[in-house]
């Protein structure tokens, strides 16, 4: 445009931040293309900026959002427990600070335009969020729906919410075309605006509503979430009707056993690793299958087009330093840590002996562990039990001296003989101090029992209740032999099923064990089935038959004789033949591991990649932004040449915003302002760019936004919504979180901004004029086809495609190609008004 002045002049105002590019005035062709040229780079570089630090202001959002407390469950037998509450509500977290994360470039650029044009209304912030929702519910879902593998589809499994947040964002602009239009054409008076703002509440509470009413299974609006925790929380005292949390959501329950037979298949794939190994590996696996955030997919994107790297290869980092920090809370919780000062103890080994009345004397072991560098003296005595001294045994009382090296010593003790039946006895002995003090570990007080040798004995088990682990494989049933010793003795035995089966839970047997004379103890094998099961408790049996001496003897021979026949020597006999005990049957209980299951329920509620993206200090944050990282998914372990361009580019901002506080600091909420105060100030610079790139070309602001600011401020939902779509097994991080943004916009961006230019000009005696043509006609070729697309992916959920996203081939790419007809055809249409090529309203 060399010729007329008119065509040589741009028509620019200087804007909040940036002033224009002068001269103005007889500003050649060629020159004005490439302003042109200047202002579309620095512009897509603010988009960079806006989208780095919009994904600090993420982080902190899910840090807040991931908030937990511990509140006192009672069950419906009067016990309590303590479990594990989430603050927030899922629904409500994503409508309001997830939301207000993901679309507040567009908000603040609503807002920010109000106060630069010094409260008039601007085309360019309210045409950006009804671009930017028209781009979101057509090309994104366009997108999900086409990116699903073949054969593949995605459901909404929230439908109920989904229904809310579609019908709230299709009212939402149908409200703005109602005050624009309708109620008090061009001019939005206060109670408009501050009623456009009320109902982002509206909004929220009405899907919550619905997403309490997909969980009736916990009394008091309780449920729990993927994560392994109770969601909303309202007071410290809960009761629940399902204590055993089935057939709730069912992600918990279906993340545990997902991590039992991931555990499972690596044990057979893995037959030499330990279990800390397979654990770890096991939690990996699942970290990276299991449920991720909306702020997680949103800067997983972010850093991948950044060359950041891909924060999945931060998992097994991060499955280490969980496992290993469940390992040590159990260990606190267990109390197995001990406190000992002088770095070793003293104890005995074992604490229990059985003895013999006519084994005269034997020794008892002392163990030393720990530092065996320094002498230890420790004192002993012994102390009457049932068993008195010098009738029952010889009583001792000194000391053993451990020199340095020495890790065991032995101290000898004597029983005394007789001839009278008797029943079993016993006696202590007890470790009474230890020089250096501190010394003197546990057990230290042992046990003595004296068999007598004139009896047959009585035969039982030790305990008759056991309690074991599915995964200990084979267990030892301790069969003892007390009240004498004599003979040989053969004792039946035989298991039974209880709600333990036979074949499913254990190996059932059937035998007998022998016992040689003056033989005290004997062990049963029980060989038991591991099923992997996580809350697993059911019973056995095992049963002790009639003992029977081996071979000949007086007493089976006296019992054929009559009472008055017997002599006194066959009396003694039947007298000390061997019989059952008290306890001749065993209760067995099959659970599984009580570590293991603490240990499931402990990474499950870990078993969220999200937290992977909080940051802990400012060095963290600068080394961060200081790395190249590869980010291909794949094996790929060095950065590409692409890597290195992109973070080349992109370096300035992420130097310039690791200076935001960390997300750990103030749990969040300092991160969370400084980030929303810098998002501000960036988009007040894209707002300025953006009217001087459409002055200089002369487009229109309303094009402008719809076209270029509408599109660079959604492209990290594209790319976070497709990757959602692929890897989760649902549509609602892709498709339902769409319908609740574009509400939000309206009712944020335009209701907070509209609201404080109608007040600004009711005090000063006038009215906040907004002329309803471009953005009326705009938001009603929405509108229309909104519901369009909300029809189409209703209609998807039938038999013929069985979801919103993916399904066949032919139908997928039908359903894309529609969706984008539908974008370009708004894109197109808008235009054309603003230029009044056809006539709008």
């Amino acid at each position: 445009m060399t010729g007329g002045t008119s065509n040589s002049t741009i028509h620019c105002e200087d804007g909040l931040l940036l002033p224009c590019w002068r001269p103005l005035d007889e500003v050649l062709l060629l020159d004005r293309v490439g302003r042109g040229f200047v202002y579309f780079f620095i512009l897509a570089y603010l988009f960079i900026g806006v989208s780095i630090i919009s994904d600090r202001f993420m982080a902190a959002i899910e840090v807040i959002t991931s908030q937990e407390r511990e509140v006192s469950v009672r069950k419906p037998n009067g016990d309590t427990q303590i479990v594990v509450v989430r603050v927030w509500n899922e629904t409500v977290a994503n409508l309001t600070l997830m939301a207000l994360g993901s679309s507040a470039p567009e908000i603040l650029l609503s807002i920010i335009e109000i106060w630069a044009k010094k409260f008039q209304a601007g085309d360019l912030g309210p045409s950006t969020i009804v671009g930017s929702a028209a781009y979101n519910l057509l090309v994104i879902i366009a997108i999900c729906v086409s990116v699903i593998p073949n054969g593949e589809v995605r459901k909404i499994k929230h439908l109920g919410v989904f229904i809310v947040t579609a019908t709230w964002s299709v009212f939402a602009y149908v409200w703005l075309y109602l005050i624009l239009a309708v109620f008090s054409p061009s001019v939005v008076e206060i109670w408009e605006g501050l009623l456009t703002f009320c109902f982002f509440p509206a909004t929220v509470l009405t899907a919550y509503m619905a997403d309490r009413k997909l969980y009736k299974y916990i009394k008091r609006d309780y449920r729990m979430n993927r994560r392994g925790v109770i969601v909303q929380a309202e007071g410290d005292n809960l009761e629940l009707a399902n204590p055993d949390f089935s057939g709730l959501d069912g992600d918990h329950d279906d993340l545990k056993h997902e991590y039992i037979i991931t555990l499972k298949e690596l044990r057979q794939q893995h037959p030499q690793a330990d279990l800390g190994a397979l654990e770890r590996m096991a939690h990996e696996m699942v970290l990276n299958r299991g449920p991720k955030s909306r702020a997680f997919y949103r800067i997983q994107a972010t850093r991948k087009l950044m060359g950041s790297g891909d924060l999945l290869r931060r998992i097994s980092e991060r499955a280490q330093s969980d496992l290993s920090e469940v390992k040590a809370e159990l260990q606190r919780e267990s109390g197995n840590a001990e406190y000992n000062p002088t770095g070793c103890k003293v104890f005995f080994e074992p604490a229990k002996y059985t003895v013999l009345e006519n084994c005269g004397q034997f020794e008892v072991t002392v163990a030393r562990e720990g530092d065996l560098d320094t002498a230890v003296r420790v004192e002993y005595t012994t102390e009457d039990g049932t068993a008195t001294a010098y009738s029952d045994y010889i009583p001792a009382k000194g000391s053993l001296h451990f020199e340095p090296g020495d890790k065991e010593k032995r101290l000898t003790l004597e029983v005394i003989d007789d001839d009278v039946f008797e029943a079993d006895e016993h006696f202590y002995v007890r470790l009474c101090s230890a020089k250096p003090a501190g010394a003197l570990g546990s057990p230290n007080l042992a046990t003595v029992v004296i068999l007598d040798d004139d009896h047959g004995g009585l035969f039982r088990f030790d305990q008759q209740n056991h309690e074991l682990v599915e995964s200990v494989g084979t267990y030892e049933l301790k069969v003892v032999r007390c009240s004498g010793a004599r003979g040989r003795v053969i004792l039946p035995y035989w298991t039974e099923d209880g709600t333990a089966k036979a074949g499913k839970d254990y190996e059932k047997i059937e035998g007998q064990v022998i016992f040689e004379n003056n033989e005290s103890e004997k062990t049963i094998l029980l060989n038991i089935i591991e099923e992997d099961r996580y809350e697993k408790d059911v019973l056995m049996y095992v049963q002790l038959g009639e003992p029977q001496m081996s071979g000949a003897s007086l007493a089976a021979s006296a019992e054929k004789k009559k009472p008055e026949e017997r002599t006194e020597q066959e009396k003694v006999a039947i007298m000390g033949r061997p019989r059952l005990g008290d306890i001749s049957r065993a209760q067995i209980r099959i659970k599984e591991s009580k570590e293991f299951k603490n240990t499931v329920d402990k990474l499950v509620q870990r078993a969220n990649a999200s937290i992977l993206i909080g940051t802990s200090s400012w060095k963290e944050q600068f080394i961060e932004a200081m790395t190249v990282s590869a980010s291909d998914e794949e094996d790929q372990k060095e950065p590409s040449t692409m890597d290195y361009v992109l973070h080349t580019v992109t370096l300035f901002w992420k130097l310039t915003f690791a200076f935001v506080p960390p997300t750990d600091m103030f749990k969040g909420y300092l991160c969370f302002v400084v980030s929303i105060f810098c998002i501000g100030v960036v988009t007040a610079i894209i707002g300025d760019v953006a009217s001087h790139f459409g002055a200089t070309l002369g487009i229109k602001d309303s094009v402008t936004a719809i076209v270029f600011v509408a599109l660079g401020t959604s492209i990290p939902d594209t790319f976070a919504s497709k990757v959602a779509a692929i890897h989760d097994k649902h549509a609602d991080a892709s498709v339902g979180n769409v319908t609740g943004s574009n509400a939000v916009n309206v009712f944020l961006g335009i209701g907070v901004a509209w609201s404080i230019a109608a007040i600004y000009h009711y005090c000063k005696g006038g009215a906040f004029i907004v002329p309803p043509g471009n953005l009326a006609f705009s938001v009603t070729l929405f509108c229309t086809e909104a519901l369009i697309t909300i029809m189409v992916l209703l209609l998807r959920r039938s038999k013929l495609v069985g979801g919103e996203l993916g399904g066949p081939t032919a139908i997928k790419y039908a359903t894309s190609g529609f969706l984008v007809f539908l974008w370009l055809f708004y894109l197109v249409m808008s235009t054309l008004e603003v230029y009044d090529v056809i006539e709008g309203f």
